[in-house]
């Protein structure tokens, strides 16, 4: 029987915070909380954690969760994902799940998959959501998308886009409506396993956006809005945030 996978690929290594899946709060490291949120999913029939670090598999593992060893080098967590699937020939269809958000909503993850089951010609899927501060326009960690009237990705970047004439950037969220790419991906198994293959191109080197390259080589990102807000573990104010967010929930 074909199957959904659910992977959350994670990596000890983090140039802002080293061993960051690793991070406890409350109680629970950040990778415990992730992977908790995705196997809550309906819409997975399995979820694997892709590690390159045998630090985080035997962590997993102790939980009561899936993990399988993945190599080092590879430069995506696109390329991690392929790798668990190459080994697995009865998965059709891979949701990859950022291992830095612990708040990943699973209702989105089932939305995402419905999403790219309305058609067929969605081989590609991901979410976007109405940027509405300035900050997260103007912040060069945020991804930004601009999309065609059927909602497929035209171009991803760190930059502001589009870019709005004649009028000053404190008032363009006035002027035309921004997006933010939410990083969780859905694609086939095929498709997949193309994108692990492709050598990077210029324009993913230059904004070390892998999604460009996807773009570069000709596939269509149809991308689903969301306005469920999720947040990205990068710093240590980010891990003071999620406190302060379970906190509140308590």
């Amino acid at each position: 029987m074909k199957t959904t996978l659910g992977i959350i690929p994670a990596r000890f290594g983090s140039t802002r915070l080293p061993g960051k899946p690793l991070i406890k709060v409350k109680g629970k490291t950040i990778i415990e909380r992730v992977y908790e949120r995705v196997a809550r999913a309906s819409a997975l029939d399995r979820v694997v954690v892709a590690t390159d670090d045998v630090r985080i598999y035997n962590h997993v593992k102790k939980f009561g969760g899936e993990a399988m060893m993945t190599r080092q080098d590879h430069r995506s967590g696109t390329m991690r994902c392929a790798e668990v699937v190459e080994q697995m020939p009865e998965v059709a269809r891979v949701v990859n799940v950022q291992g830095d958000e612990p708040l990943i909503h699973p209702g989105e993850i089932d939305r995402l998959c419905g999403f790219m089951d309305a058609s067929a010609t969605r081989t590609i899927a991901t979410m976007i959501k109405r940027i509405d501060n300035i900050d997260d326009l103007t912040d060069p960690s945020v991804a930004k998308v601009v999309c065609d009237r059927d909602h497929r990705a035209l171009y991803f970047s760190r930059s502001a886009i589009p870019h709005v004439r004649n009028h000053h950037r404190d008032r363009w969220l006035d002027v035309t409506e921004f997006y933010k790419h939410i990083g969780l991906y859905a694609y086939t198994r095929e498709v997949l396993l193309q994108l692990a293959s492709y050598d990077q191109s210029r324009i993913e080197e230059a904004e070390l956006l892998e999604q460009l390259n996807w773009l570069y080589h000709g596939h269509a990102i149809h991308a689903l809005e969301t306005e469920v807000e999720s947040i990205g573990i990068d710093t240590p104010e980010d891990v003071s945030l999620l406190e302060h967010i379970l906190n509140l929930a308590d």
